[in-house]
């Protein structure tokens, strides 16, 4: 999604604008979205909530699965404007722009995706000022992206818990696509068992923590990836005929 990230400046930047999102195309090859805790319940009612596995940095990220397969967002309309689910994750919302961390110590700046189709010179809200100051659309992305960094923090937090109290277990499961199996693979999810073996105390923990209402909300939306294959495979979300409904009841 983001493929020329660069730090915002005047030098660089003086004169660009940035156009409101009027589609969503950028996202059309992204199967998975990075999510924060905080936005679980939301989240949850909609798409199915993963970890993935961060090798490099030994930890463990919360991701939305879009898709089945890398490549694909089965939420994006056929043209590819339009976003069919009332809720949209905060890192697509985001987009062009991120934060990242600057050399200096607790401290971060904010980029911007250069390739973004939204940056351009002609239409937009501009970024700085005649002045050379930072425009009204550049504070009120600081001040977001700095209230999802907030969020981030606790995110990272609750996944380090997990880890350290073994509650991670790989996600394997094989489902039928149009008469093809097939795994899905890769991902990890929360251990129902282990979690259900808890002391009252290490529950008590959590609650105070602010983390079951996080871990249910991941738990119950594991059965949205039946919501995904019916978009891949639309004859699973068809109505059986009435005589076909009751059968097993008139057995």
């Amino acid at each position: 999604m983001f493929k020329t990230i660069v730090p915002i400046t005047l030098e660089r930047h003086k004169n660009k604008k940035i156009k409101p999102i009027n589609n969503f195309g950028f996202s059309k090859n992204v199967h998975i979205a990075t999510v924060m805790a905080h936005e679980f319940p939301k989240v949850s009612a909609t798409y199915p909530i993963v970890f993935i596995e961060d090798k490099e940095n030994n930890e463990f990220k919360p991701v939305a699965m879009l898709g089945l397969e890398p490549g694909e967002n089965l939420f994006l309309s056929n043209d590819g404007q339009k976003w069919n689910a009332s809720y949209i994750p905060a890192i697509i919302r985001r987009y062009p722009f991120a934060l990242a961390k600057s050399n200096e110590e607790n401290r971060f700046t904010v980029c911007i995706d250069e390739s973004s189709e939204f940056l351009n010179e002609e239409e937009g809200e501009p970024l700085f000022n005649e002045d050379n100051t930072a425009s009204e659309t550049m504070d009120k992305v600081k001040q977001y992206l700095s209230e999802l960094h907030q969020m981030d923090i606790f995110t990272n937090e609750f996944s380090k818990f997990l880890k350290e109290n073994n509650l991670f277990t790989p996600l394997n499961m094989r489902v039928n696509i149009k008469n093809e199996m097939k795994n899905i693979a890769g991902a990890f999810v929360i251990n129902e068992e282990r979690l259900n073996n808890f002391s009252d105390d290490k529950f008590l923990e959590m609650k105070n923590k602010r983390y079951l209402s996080v871990i249910y909300s991941h738990l119950s939306s594991l059965s949205q990836i039946e919501r995904l294959l019916g978009f891949k495979d639309k004859d699973l979300t068809q109505t059986d005929a009435i005589e076909d409904r009751f059968e097993e009841i008139q057995k």
